[in-house]
C-alpha cells in the first residue's frame, strides 16, 4: 500500500470516530458546559412532557429527533455538610430504585476543572406493562449522570438516550461532562 493511500485511510478513520465539536454555553451564573450543535434547547412543551415536576430544569436540550436529552437541574436533596461520599451512596441507591434493572458501566468520584463530581454511567431497563396496549415491551436506556455536591445544594448534569444509540453518543457525552465548570 502506498504511504499516501495509508494516510488518507487513517485520516478518514480517525475523523469518522472523533466526537463532534462542542460549543460552550452558559447554564446559569457560574455554571457552563460545552455541548454539540446537534443538541438544541427544548421547547417549554418538551420540558413539561419530559420533566413533569414542580421544579423545571435550569436548562434542557434534545437532538433533532428528540431521542437524546441533556439537562442540568438543581437536586431537591440538600446536603448540610457537602459529604460527597455519603451523597454518592444516596444517589446510587436512588438510581437503582428508579429502574427495574440497572447495569453500571462506570461510577465514582472524579475531578473536573478542580471540582469533585460524582458520576454514574449505566444502562437501564424499565419493564413493560403487560396490561397496557402499546406498552408491553421493556424500555432500555443509556444514561450518564454527574452530580456536583456542595453545602446546601447539588447540581445534576444528566444525559440519556435509547440503549441502541449508546455507541454513537458515549464519546460525545464523556467529552461534554469533562467540560462542566462550576464557580
Amino acid at each position: 500500500m502506498k504511504p499516501v493511500t495509508f494516510f488518507l485511510i487513517l485520516i478518514v478513520l480517525l475523523t469518522g470516530f472523533a466526537p463532534p465539536k462542542l460549543t460552550k454555553i452558559k447554564i446559569s451564573d457560574g455554571v457552563t458546559v460545552s455541548i454539540p450543535k446537534s443538541l438544541s434547547l427544548m421547547t417549554p412543551e418538551d420540558i413539561v412532557q419530559r420533566y413533569p415536576s414542580v421544579r423545571s430544569p435550569l436548562a434542557a436540550f434534545t437532538n433533532k429527533n428528540r431521542s437524546a436529552d441533556f439537562s442540568v437541574n438543581i437536586s431537591a436533596t440538600q446536603w448540610p455538610d457537602g459529604n460527597i461520599e455519603l451523597a454518592r451512596k444516596f444517589f446510587r441507591a436512588g438510581i437503582t430504585n428508579l429502574y427495574d434493572r440497572v447495569d453500571f458501566i462506570s461510577e465514582g468520584i472524579q475531578i473536573i476543572n478542580k471540582k469533585k463530581f460524582i458520576y454514574f454511567e449505566f444502562q437501564s431497563r424499565v419493564n413493560g406493562n403487560k396490561m397496557a396496549l402499546g406498552e408491553q415491551s421493556p424500555v432500555y436506556r443509556y444514561t450518564y449522570i454527574q452530580y456536583f455536591v456542595e453545602k446546601d445544594k447539588a447540581l445534576v448534569f444528566s444525559f440519556n438516550c435509547p440503549k441502541d444509540l449508546k455507541e454513537e453518543w458515549q464519546p460525545t457525552v464523556h467529552a461534554m461532562m469533562k467540560t462542566v465548570k462550576v464557580k
